[in-house]
């Protein structure tokens, strides 16, 4: 079940990353996951043209957390333990469509499947997995999930 709709997860970023307004916006929060737009800018290039690496995971990262996020409710403190990623094609100059499907939650740790796509074409540039740990003290309890091993 959704703890949080897209505009409190907009303004949840926008608390806990000040400016996060400019560079992505949540688009979608249901039953199913996340999706994240992230609008194209010049100082995301690498040389050679494409979309760099750091932008790519920084993207991975930030859908891992909006899709943690938004079935556990507002908690700052829930942090990267792991993320993985593979770069699976050159990404063009365009924006990026995120999505991130909660694989497991459980009371300790979340684990969150990101692929994201290119909007020049809608192809697949990149997955990733990620885990996240919970807060050992929530704001929101959380009684309802089950053990992580």
């Amino acid at each position: 079940m959704v703890a949080m709709d897209p505009d409190q997860l907009n303004a949840f970023l926008s608390a806990a990353f000040p400016g996060a307004e400019h560079w992505i916006q949540v688009v979608r929060a249901d039953d199913d996951g996340v999706e994240l737009r992230q609008p194209f800018a010049d100082g995301q290039l690498r040389p050679g043209g494409t979309i760099s690496g750091p932008t790519l995971m920084t993207l991975a990262d930030t859908v891992a957390y909006v899709a943690v996020v938004s079935r556990i409710g507002p908690e700052f403190l829930t942090v990267t333990s792991h993320l993985a990623m593979d770069f699976l094609r050159k990404p063009p100059p365009a924006a990026l469509r995120a999505t991130g499907e909660l694989l497991k939650l459980g009371r300790r740790q979340a684990l969150v499947a990101v692929r994201i796509y290119s909007e020049a074409n809608d192809e697949l540039v990149a997955y990733a997995t990620s885990t996240y740990a919970l807060p050992s003290t929530p704001s929101v309890p959380r009684a309802d999930l089950e053990e992580q091993p």
